[in-house]
């Protein structure tokens, strides 16, 4: 499973921005002048797991998809006195000096990453030929290993109406709850989330794919729907099937319905690097979540700890790598 908020917030009436990742997408000019507040913990964390946490009080915003393309930044709304600043999800590159050019918030920078999304208006066929040959060898090779292993045909199915999300959820939340995810970072499908997905199948603005072996089920895929994007929110599979390759042959299975469907046109893999994500996706954004505080003492000592406690981790795992130790110590973390 990949979707995971890399943080906490304390649940309140000033936390209205309830969204996959936790963050509201900015989608245009803010509907009020007034920013909505969150008390948000942002972690120090050690590959999956959490050591300690911090307390700022942000308006958590995400650049959109369609924003990031069109090089477009709509405003912001405005802080309310107490708040500690905005934190920005997904800020293309090319926008970032936009937001430096306001000298009453110090920016620092949280995460850098490659936001990756494919585009799904083309015939299946040609979006799997443009892939790289060994990506389609790969490929090929997982779908053949796990059809096998069924017997010869996929059990994939496929839902997207109300009356059917209760069943998906069931399922899924059995798969969830066996990743590590779930069990060290809270990332897992919601056990909550159920309400929310009756109400998106009810306006069509969700497809969630379950694959089972054997009649059981092993894997999961959750898109949510943003006009005509679908947003990479949640997949999940069993590790006692891993062998099999599961997520991989979803997500491929997923990418050809959406292609014959023909209604949407683009997914949208979010924040955060992978394999997974560069080798279904067909387009790239350099982007980065940046925070924008206010220069008081409290916040820059929390952002400079967090971006020297970051850096530690980083320069840690290169040391690993070169050891070649570093396969051993991920795993001694999950």
């Amino acid at each position: 499973m990949y979707r995971g908020s890399d943080f906490e917030v304390a649940a309140g009436p000033a936390d209205a921005c309830a969204h996959s990742g936790g963050a509201d997408r900015i989608s245009g000019p803010a509907k009020t002048n007034r920013a909505a507040i969150a008390t948000v913990r942002l972690p120090f964390q050690v590959g999956a797991r959490t050591v300690a946490r911090v307390s700022l009080r942000l308006s958590r915003l995400a650049i959109s998809l369609e924003q990031a393309l069109d090089g477009a930044l709509p405003p912001l709304p405005s802080l309310p006195g107490d708040a500690d600043g905005y934190l920005i999800r997904a800020v293309p590159e090319g926008l970032q000096s936009l937001l430096r050019a306001d000298r009453t918030l110090r920016v620092f920078v949280r995460q850098s990453y490659v936001r990756y999304y494919a585009e799904l208006d083309q015939p299946f066929d040609a979006y799997f030929a443009d892939m790289s040959g060994n990506s389609r060898s790969t490929l090929r090779r997982k779908m053949r290993k796990l059809s096998e292993r069924c017997g010869g045909k996929l059990d994939i199915r496929l839902y997207r109406r109300p009356e059917e999300m209760e069943e998906f959820h069931a399922h899924a939340r059995a798969v969830s709850q066996l990743t590590y995810q779930e069990r060290l970072l809270d990332a897992g499908l919601p056990e909550e989330s159920l309400a929310e997905a009756v109400a998106l199948a009810a306006k069509d603005r969700l497809r969630a794919w379950l694959l089972f072996i054997d009649d059981v089920p092993v894997s999961y895929l959750y898109l949510p729907v943003e006009g005509d994007t679908l947003i990479y929110h949640q997949l999940g599979y069993d590790p006692a099937f891993a062998r099999w390759s599961p997520g991989s042959v979803l997500q491929l299975e997923a990418m050809r319905m959406l292609m014959e469907e023909g209604r949407f046109r683009r997914i949208d893999f979010t924040e955060g690097d992978g394999q997974h994500k560069r080798q279904f996706a067909n387009g790239s954004i350099p982007s980065a979540d940046l925070m924008l505080l206010r220069p008081r003492l409290r916040n820059l000592a929390a952002a400079h700890a967090l971006q020297g406690f970051d850096g530690s981790v980083l320069l840690a795992k290169r040391l690993l790598e070169r050891l070649g130790l570093y396969a051993a110590g991920r795993a001694m973390l999950r």
